[in-house]
């Protein structure tokens, strides 16, 4: 059988309602008297408790180790057959703002 992993959700909707099986389970056979703050609080705990167990638990399982971090090489390649100084302005064309390049070609025209 191929394992899979955890769903949180169905997880705590399943323990939520043995939870509540085990508690009308053992109200039949043992009465406890506490006050219904005592309760809630009490299973308040036990959740957070195995909240942190699952975590503690998961945790500690990776099904794949981290891969090794590859050393990159940095060239720098002018595209196509164009000289540097070609290419530098091109990028700084397109890098201007086209507002400030329409103003300047209003100046030259008058």
């Amino acid at each position: 059988m191929k394992a899979h992993r955890m769903d949180g959700v169905s997880l705590t909707f399943g323990l939520i309602f043995l939870g509540i099986a085990v508690w009308w389970a053992i109200s039949r056979v043992i009465t406890v008297h506490l006050p219904a703050v005592g309760w809630i609080v009490a299973a308040g705990l036990i959740f957070f408790g195995v909240i942190g167990l699952l975590g503690a638990i998961r945790s500690g399982r990776r099904d794949e180790p981290a891969p090794a971090p590859v050393a990159a090489e940095a060239r720098i390649e002018t595209p196509g057959d164009l000289p540097p100084e070609m290419h530098a302005s091109i990028v700084q064309e397109l890098l201007d703002d086209p507002a400030t390049r329409f103003t300047k070609e209003q100046h030259h025209r008058d």
